[in-house]
């Protein structure tokens, strides 16, 4: 149609007003409007076509994509996502295809129908899908070798320290309910490092060169950190698998010398529950051998702002290993001998009869309310009963061992020589704080060993004046016994919690009041008692002077 337009504004007006110019345009519009016509039939030949070939192109890649499982375990692989939650692959790639052929069938039709200021956009976008088709088939190859590779890698490794037992090596548990792995871990960190190592190279071929750039750099700080990085590994694993050889040959080779029995009598693995001796040895000797890997693993990885704090502190802790050895050896060199001490101690005051202290204080009728050394509370029934009432049946407690007073001074001896083992073990530690405090706490424990003495020997000496003054037979003997005994009491508890050093002006001043009111109400007992005396004795002195 624009041709015919063109066709007859470019005929002169004064030719259209002859003769016969007529029929000559009209013979030019029919044969425009004939081609006209069948450039229109081309075009919309060629777009039909066109949306053929599509469909036809659609169905059969989406029945090759259907009939292979690969797309779908790349998509499946990428997108992290298995069975029917899995991305539709192949309708994704199928309609794909579809708009780009129904694409190059649009610009074709506008083509045919001389449409070119339509089809010019389109035709750039064209040059550029398929000046880019080349860089995403490059692209694709690659990362279909780095799949290859890494599957490969992945399924070596994974076979390969399968078969090495190398969680049963370790002493990881692969049949716990926990998910973790480190067979299928180790195997997946290749797969991915893989796939990054081919990922410049990806980026190259599509030439996003700003996307390149970083990644490139990335990765280039990651491989120069890599030698350092496995080397970490390799020591870190050599040390490992040393520390747990020694650590099984030397708690295999205490048990067999019997050092489990001496930790049984610390409560260590009694009963089955817990651990021995021998294998707790053996974790410290693990943790020694251990802690040096670790710090050259960490000098191997050459990151100071991790490396260097760890070593401080792995330093210290070595330093500290001998310190605590030492100090572990004086505890147990101690506990032996106040074992020692605590039983001569009991056995000596046991011969000395020590054990009717509590008779001697007033505090037991007889030796036959005294356990024996190492005799235990039955859990027989006390009958109680008054007059002729019917006894009452009192269940008594659980079966509880009961302590002699020489057991008791033993255990006191023992207490008091691991105090000062405690001290000393501290001191050789070299902490001060915890110095201080265990300072303090032995120096409070010797105030309240003295104050417990003391009132003891106030209370032995209070119970003689009392049976003293009642085997004396004066008149009110037993309220003058009664009294005496009272005031001893007084006297060596105020001293007694004196010594022990709680709140020492309140116990003097309440010392003070109490035997200043004995002393009151003494005088006025005397005063108010003896009036009458008094009244006739100052009678007789007055009669006396007047007499005179």
């Amino acid at each position: 149609m624009t041709q015919i337009i063109s066709n007859i504004s470019s005929l002169d007006p004064l030719l259209v007003a002859q003769a016969g110019v007529g029929d000559r345009i009209t013979n030019l519009v029919n044969g425009n409007l004939g081609s006209s016509a069948l450039g229109v039939i081309k075009a919309i030949v060629i777009l039909v076509l066109g949306l053929i070939v599509a469909s036809i192109v659609k169905g059969l890649i989406k029945k090759l994509l259907n009939s292979t499982d690969i797309d779908n375990r790349i998509a499946s692989a990428i997108s992290g996502q298995r069975g029917g939650d899995a991305i539709p692959i192949e309708d994704w790639i199928s309609s794909l295809f579809y708009w780009l052929v129904v694409l190059f069938a649009v610009v074709a039709f506008l083509n045919a129908l001389q449409l070119d200021a339509v089809s010019a956009p389109l035709n750039t976008l064209l040059s550029q899908i398929t000046g880019f088709i080349p860089k995403i088939l490059g692209a694709a190859f690659l990362l279909g070798i780095a799949w290859v590779v890494a599957t490969i890698v992945k399924t070596l490794v994974t076979t390969a320290l399968g078969a090495l037992n190398i969680e049963q090596r370790l002493g990881l548990d692969a049949g716990s309910s926990n998910d973790f792995s480190l067979t299928d871990t180790l195997g997946n960190a290749l797969y991915w490092f893989i796939f990054l190592l081919f990922l410049p190279a990806v980026l190259n071929a599509l030439q996003l060169n700003g996307t390149l750039e970083p990644i490139q750099e990335m990765l280039n700080e990651i491989l120069a950190m890599l030698p350092n990085v496995l080397g970490a590994v390799i020591i870190g694993a050599v040390f490992w698998f040393i520390a747990t050889i020694v650590r099984r040959i030397v708690a295999n080779l205490l048990a067999a010398t019997g050092v489990d029995n001496i930790g049984r009598k610390f409560g260590l693995g009694r009963g089955g529950s817990g651990q021995s001796l021998s294998s707790i040895i053996g974790t410290v000797v693990f943790v020694l051998i251990l802690i040096p890997g670790i710090i050259s693993a960490l000098e191997q990885l050459q990151i100071s702002a991790i490396s260097e704090p760890a070593t401080d502190m792995l330093n210290q802790v070595l330093d500290l290993m001998p310190k605590i050895f030492a100090a572990g050896v004086v505890l147990a060199f101690f506990y032996v001998a106040g074992q020692f001490v605590s039983d001569f101690v009991t056995n000596i005051l046991t011969n000395f009869g020590f054990n009717n202290l509590l008779q001697w204080l007033g505090l037991s009728p007889s030796d036959a309310d005294l356990p024996t050394p190492g005799e235990a509370l039955t859990d027989d029934s006390i009958e109680l009963g008054l007059g002729s009432e019917q006894p009452t049946m009192i269940q008594t407690g659980p079966v509880v061992a009961a302590k002699t007073p020489s057991e008791l001074v033993g255990l006191l001896c023992l207490v008091g020589i691991m105090l000062i083992a405690t001290l000393t073990a501290v001191d050789i530690l070299g902490i001060p704080a915890l110095q201080e405090v265990v300072s303090v706490i032995l120096a409070i424990a010797a105030q309240v060993l003295i104050g417990v003495i003391v009132f003891a020997i106030g209370l032995y000496l209070a119970n003689l004046a009392h049976n003293l003054i009642l085997a004396s037979g004066a008149t009110q003997a037993g309220l003058l016994a009664q009294s005496a005994r009272i005031a001893i009491l007084v006297l060596v508890g105020a001293m007694a919690l004196n010594r022990i050093g709680i709140a020492p002006n309140i116990v003097n001043l309440a010392f003070g009041l109490i035997l200043g009111g004995i002393a009151v109400a003494i005088a006025l007992a005397f005063g108010l008692g003896g009036r009458e005396v008094a009244k006739e004795e100052l009678r007789s002195w007055v009669n006396s002077f007047k007499g005179k």
